[in-house]
């Protein structure tokens, strides 16, 4: 007999997903906050932690498909695909902020001299 994953579960794990992915993208806007005024500590701290919740919402994503690999069976909901798109752009969004940084620690050093 196969199990079937409950709504409410999928549900669950999709705000999970969306609540750590939210938290992240917060964090990455305050890098941003941060670059722009020369606190390159302060973002690096900020991107770390930003990568610290998309470690969350990865673990939740992980433990999805572990089940789905396990042979559960996962109906997909809307809400899902909301959350991986969330996971997904707010990923892209703190590779984006790691090279902002680069740049913005060149035009300061630039700057300086």
């Amino acid at each position: 007999m196969i199990s079937k994953m409950s709504s409410e579960d999928i549900q669950l794990v999709a705000f999970n997903i969306i609540l750590h992915s939210g938290n992240a993208k917060t964090k990455i806007h305050e890098a941003f906050q941060a670059m722009r005024t020369a606190k390159f500590d302060q973002a690096n701290q900020l991107l770390e932690e930003a990568n610290h919740e998309i470690l969350a919402a990865h673990q939740s994503q992980t433990e999805l498909l572990q089940s789905y690999a396990n042979g559960m069976q996962i109906e997909m909901e809307i809400i899902m695909v909301h959350a991986q798109d969330h996971l997904m752009t707010t990923m892209t969004m703190r590779e984006i902020a790691i090279e902002m940084s680069f740049l913005y620690q060149k035009c300061d050093q630039l700057s300086a001299h």
